[in-house]
């Protein structure tokens, strides 16, 4: 009875350290005695459990069914045996064999020590992955358990027999942990192992920006605040896109804090990189024109069909809007999810000022379709072009001759009609072409629209042209 007390309160012990129910503790003490059972009397073994926890006691009971010839020693006894101690058996009665803890050997208590631990290791493996799959994204806290290898041990203070490490390509490469540092880091992804889940966690994804705004800014955790998009590189730069669902909220000055003192919390978990917090706007133009923040943007062109905004910028603000290598205009366009090309005024004046203002690219002709029965040709003509299924003009107007020598009803002479017909149509007259190549800009009109495009963007013309100007004027 004392080996019996002695394990059940070894059991409770596991209860508070396993966060283990009192169900589970009870199913645990009978898959781990009938581990031993099975090491004593054979595999298909079948017994009664009953513990009593009050009493300190745990009943354990082998049932066998009486046979005349026992093909399975585990589970049956033969009908000689049985009437040893009940002359009344007879086949297919069910003798129930009392068991003793105290009388499993070293062995059986082995065999139920090891299905214990393995039962309470899948059960906490579980118990890992049913918890954190759906906290991907969440802000996790512990301690340094060891750095080898460039990757981070991290024992977690909320689920200490967690398996969570910091790969080397997930840390900022300016930060620098030793062991028993205390460390955040952002949940990446759950990652499934032989020895069970693993929490990959993360310091340089921009979902640990996120996290940081989100536990010091309370609008963002309220959800007043919403972070719109994030673009970052570790160890430089983030850029911070912030809209606010009340309009008596600022979401940029919420998120700043008063003197700084939000944003600055979480620049010191990112080492002193540095943010740039944006207001989002759904207009492209305007949402570019604030990520290329701090620079300030003097003309914004957006197309739409290929998603590609042009800035341009003056002169002394080119240098500030590219950025160090190139990373303000990159974070800028990963931000917005746009392409962005940058000009600065001198270059956009001598690339796109003229055709801009002039439309001297490749003129595009619009054609209006109608039916084609307004075509001068013969009814037999349209009436086979129509049987033939071509309703209107822009249906005959690629066609071939060969292909309407294939349509029937039409021949030689009628395909060569309808031929002759979309080339009138179609075929820009010679002298129209003249005219508007003698209608073109002259040098005083390019100078002037040099001007005029300066003045719309807000920039001064360089010294070079502005000295021609005044040598043609003279």
């Amino acid at each position: 009875m004392a080996n019996t007390t002695q394990v059940l309160a070894a059991f409770r012990d596991m209860i508070a350290n396993k966060n283990l129910s009192r169900d589970e503790l009870h199913d645990l003490i009978r898959d781990g005695i009938m581990a031993a059972l099975a090491r004593r009397f054979g595999p298909t073994v079948e017994a009664e459990v009953q513990i009593d926890e009050a009493a300190g006691d745990i009943q354990i009971t082998v049932l066998k069914e009486v046979a005349a010839e026992v093909e399975d020693p585990a589970r049956q006894i033969s009908l000689e045996e049985a009437r040893w101690d009940d002359p009344e058996f007879e086949v297919g009665d069910i003798l129930e064999i009392p068991v003793q803890f105290e009388e499993f050997g070293r062995n059986a208590v082995m065999a139920a020590k090891q299905r214990i631990i393995q039962r309470v290791r899948e059960g906490e493996r579980n118990r890992i992955r049913d918890e954190y799959a759906g906290k991907i994204g969440e802000l996790l806290s512990g301690e340094v358990q060891q750095v080898e290898r460039g990757k981070i041990s991290v024992m977690l203070n909320k689920t200490r027999d967690a398996d969570a490490i910091i790969p080397w390509k997930e840390q900022n490469p300016r930060e620098r942990f030793r062991q028993g540092e205390p460390i955040r880091a952002v949940l990446k992804r759950v990652e499934e192992t032989s020895k069970g889940p693993r929490l990959i966690l993360s310091r340089a994804d921009p979902l640990f920006v996120a996290a940081l705004f989100k536990l010091e800014v309370p609008e963002i955790y309220q959800g007043i605040v919403e972070i719109k998009g994030i673009a970052r590189e570790v160890g430089g730069r983030t850029k911070l896109a912030v809209s606010s669902r009340d309009e008596s909220i600022d979401p940029v000055g919420a998120c700043v804090g008063l003197k700084g003192a939000r944003v600055q919390a979480v620049v010191s978990e990112l080492g002193g990189e540095r943010i740039d917090i944006v207001p989002w706007h759904p207009d492209p133009e305007i949402y570019a024109r604030r990520a290329l923040a701090p620079a300030k943007v003097a003309k914004v062109i957006s197309d739409s069909s290929r998603r590609v905004i042009t800035a341009i910028v003056d002169e002394d603000q080119l240098s500030l809007a590219i950025g160090r290598n190139g990373q303000n205009v990159r974070l800028a366009s990963q931000l917005i999810g746009w392409q962005i090309d940058l000009y600065g005024s001198r270059e956009w004046l001598e690339r796109g000022a003229d055709e801009a203002l002039f439309g001297v690219s490749e003129p595009e002709y619009e054609i209006a379709d109608f039916p084609i029965g307004e075509l001068e040709l013969p009814a037999a003509t349209l009436a086979a072009l129509e049987a033939a299924g071509y309703k209107t003009f822009l249906d005959i107007i690629d066609l071939d001759r060969v292909d309407l020598l294939r349509i029937p009803g039409i021949g030689p002479d009628e395909a060569d009609a309808v031929l002759k017909v979309i080339e009138d149509l179609t075929v820009e007259d010679a002298a129209s072409e003249e005219v508007a190549e003698a209608e073109g800009p002259s040098d005083e009109e390019l100078a002037e629209a040099r001007e005029v495009a300066a003045e719309i963007l807000g920039i001064s013309l360089p010294k070079a042209e502005a000295g021609d100007e005044e040598e043609r004027s003279a």
